[in-house]
């Protein structure tokens, strides 16, 4: 089992996105996504997002809203329970990672992005609803979505 946390941030009206383009056999390499990582020992959900987005962007989050569990299951990687927030920062100065790189999109145009499918149904979600969200997203070994429960089935 994998515990991580991520993080969409806002300033302006536009959400922090990272292009994932830095990292050799990444298996987001290519894809948009928002902020976070894998938790360290002993830590919280929220402190794992709040050091990740420290670390990814050089700010402190002014506030962060949890919005739910994403659980991902795969056929050859332990299962990835997933922390999502919501945020905003207090400024659009980041510093680069070695992560990705970072754009600020706006948030009616984050669906044209390449994203995997499952990131799809929770950024709808995320966009639509302040309801808690509760997805699990089942990938096959050529990582093709092939089960949602949960969120807009």
């Amino acid at each position: 089992m994998l515990l991580t946390s991520l993080v969409y941030l806002e300033n302006q009206g536009d959400v922090l996105m990272l292009y994932r383009n830095k990292k050799q056999n990444d298996v987001n390499e290519g894809k948009w996504i928002g902020i976070g990582g894998k938790f360290e020992a002993d830590e919280r959900p929220i402190d794992c997002a709040i050091r990740e987005v420290h670390e990814e962007t050089g700010q402190t989050p002014e506030r962060l809203n949890f919005r739910g569990v994403v659980t991902f299951v795969y056929p050859n990687h332990p299962t990835t329970y997933m922390f999502l927030y919501t945020g905003m920062l207090a400024d659009r100065n980041v510093v680069a990672n070695d992560e990705g790189t970072m754009h600020w999109v706006p948030r009616d145009e984050i669906l044209d992005l390449n994203l995997w499918k499952g990131d799809r149904i929770f950024l709808k979600q995320l966009a639509t609803s302040d309801a808690p969200i509760d997805l699990k997203l089942r990938y096959n070994e050529k990582d093709e979505l092939i089960e949602v429960k949960g969120g807009d089935e």
